[in-house]
This record gives structure tokens, C-alpha cells and sequence, in this order.
């Protein structure tokens, strides 16, 4: 069988750190290394990661100076990919498995562009309340991946993963509907993600009666109508499993979008919001919490900018 030795891992936020940290502790610092840009490189070099206060040792590569790997995890925001996408050119080789840990439901048609279908393996990051400051990460649940093959994807590279998680205790759940997954995800990124960036709240604030709570749950609601339209079944019940998931994470916790607001950082809300405003108008799909938050986004966004210049 097929058998994974180096990982390559393009991106030093939440999960790029977490995942990485979880295969080193198994497999030894040298079975990982981040490769990034040359300006990326000389801004870290030298400097300490933490997870949970722990000291991570880093190998760091530049992107011109990277080797082949044999797994390539992409691990940045939606707004960085393109840019991943040059900076992984040298860590894929023909039998290099790529899986992507994004947010939302284009990652791997994109990185499937770049480099072929066939070394995708769809991949979904669940349950993890992971928050990362600077170059501290902390979290209190590692959650688990979710990977799933397509008919373009080669079995012996989702049994070469399967494989590899097993032998470096990455917890996974092998799908049989990965897209099914995705979409479900997708749904809850759509509803928590948003709702605590525009109401400046935490996972607690998300499940309060009030107008964050509604404004996730009718959020997520469009999402499961635009899913449907796509072919994707799902549903109410679906809604409830994840809302369920919000209960277990660190109530204090907020997820990306909400530490994009405490950073003043450009947040994927065109990953969220953007998508699914365009993907319902040829459905004759009416969207309008999701309109209402992307609007709201871009004047946060906007804010950043005014108090910057002032």
C-alpha cells in the first residue's frame, strides 16, 4: 500500500498549527514542515508557536527551497488560496495527496484545477473550538476530519490517508457522502461564522434567545434551501445535529470570523455570504439574512480602514 512519510503544510493559522502539532507528536518534528513565501519565512523564523502553552518546534521552508511531499495539507484562509496554490508548486509531485482544510465548498474544485482531481481527497474540519492569537493557539476540543472520496479520486490515495491518520492519530470519520458533509458544514459556518463576526459575540451569545439567534438560525435555514435546490438533502434535522455541536464548544470560543473582527483582519465572507447569494440567484432563491450580513461585513471591514487612517 501507498504509505505517507512527509507532510507539507501550507498555512500557520488555527488548524495548519493544531493538525500539525497532532502529526508531529506521533510521527516526529522532521514528518512535518510548513512551507510558505519568502516574506512569511523571514516574519517567523526564529520565532515560538504555542499550543495550549506547549513550545511547538517548527521546521519552516521556503516555498523556492520546498520538496515533494507525499501529503500536502492546505490549511490558509479562502482569501489566501490562490496565492497557496503558487507557494505549494514545489510540494506536488504525481503522487502527492492534497486535502484541504478551508472553510466552505470550493477548495478542492479550486486546488483540483491546479493540480488534478485525482489527488483530492474532499476533507472537512468538524468540532474543534480552536482560537489562535498571534502565535498562541488554544482549544479544548482537537474535533475530528471528516475525508470522503469523489469518483475522481484514486482509492488508493484515500487508503494511503486513512492509513496515515491511523498510524499519526489524526481523529477522521471516513464518509460515504462527502459533499453531503460539506454542504452541512458549510451550513453552520454560514449561520456561526457571520453571526459572531456582525454581533461581536461568542458561541454563548449565538445560542441566547435574542437577534443573534435568530439571525444564525435564518441564516442557516437559506443555506439548507439553497442546498436542496443543488441536489443536497438537507434539512431541520441537520440544523438541530449542529446547533447541538455549538453547545459543545468552549462557550467563551468564537470562530474565525469572530477573531477576524478582534484582529481587524479581512474575514471569508465572501466564502460564506458571498456564495451563497450567488449560487441562489439562478434558483430564484431569496437570501435575505445572508444579504443583510454580507452588507454588514463589509462596513466592519470598512471600519478597520477609516480608524486606520485616522
Amino acid at each position: 500500500m501507498k504509505r505517507i512519510e512527509s507532510v507539507n503544510i501550507i498555512g500557520l493559522g488555527a488548524l495548519g498549527l493544531l493538525f500539525g502539532k497532532e502529526i508531529m507528536d506521533r510521527c516526529g518534528v522532521g514528518a512535518v514542515t510548513y512551507t510558505m513565501d519568502a516574506a512569511r519565512y523571514e516574519k517567523y523564523r526564529g520565532q515560538t508557536f504555542t499550543c495550549n502553552d506547549e513550545a511547538v518546534p517548527l521546521q519552516m521552508v521556503k516555498a523556492e527551497e520546498a520538496s515533494v511531499a507525499d501529503l500536502v495539507i492546505v490549511a490558509v484562509k479562502y482569501t489566501e488560496l490562490e496565492a497557496a496554490i503558487q507557494t505549494m508548486r514545489n510540494c506536488v509531485g504525481p503522487d502527492t495527496i492534497i486535502i484541504s482544510v478551508l472553510n466552505g465548498i470550493s477548495s478542492e474544485e479550486i486546488l483540483a484545477q491546479a493540480y488534478g482531481a485525482d489527488k483530492i481527497i474532499y476533507t472537512v474540519a468538524q468540532g474543534m473550538d480552536a482560537m489562535k492569537f498571534g502565535n498562541a493557539l488554544r482549544y479544548t476540543r482537537q474535533g475530528q476530519l471528516h475525508i470522503g472520496m469523489t469518483h475522481q479520486a484514486k482509492e488508493e490515495n484515500f487508503l494511503a490517508l486513512k492509513e496515515f491518520f491511523d498510524r499519526a492519530g489524526v481523529p477522521y470519520i471516513a464518509e460515504e457522502d462527502i459533499l453531503y458533509r460539506m454542504w452541512s458544514k458549510f451550513m453552520l459556518n454560514v449561520g456561526v461564522n457571520q453571526t459572531c463576526m456582525v454581533y461581536d459575540t461568542n458561541y454563548a451569545g449565538t445560542l441566547r434567545e435574542g437577534e443573534p439567534n435568530r439571525t444564525m438560525i435564518s441564516a442557516m435555514r437559506e443555506v439548507i434551501a439553497l442546498a436542496n435546490a443543488e441536489g443536497i438533502a438537507l434539512s431541520e434535522k441537520d440544523l438541530n445535529q449542529y446547533m447541538d455541536i455549538i453547545k459543545t464548544l468552549k462557550p467563551e470560543g468564537t470562530p474565525s470570523m469572530g477573531q477576524d473582527r478582534i484582529n481587524r483582519k479581512p474575514s471569508e465572507v465572501e466564502l460564506f455570504a458571498g456564495t451563497v447569494i450567488r449560487m441562489a440567484k439562478p434558483h430564484g432563491l431569496y437570501v435575505p439574512t445572508n444579504e443583510f450580513l454580507y452588507k454588514r461585513v463589509q462596513e466592519i471591514e470598512q471600519e478597520y480602514q477609516v480608524n486606520t487612517d485616522n
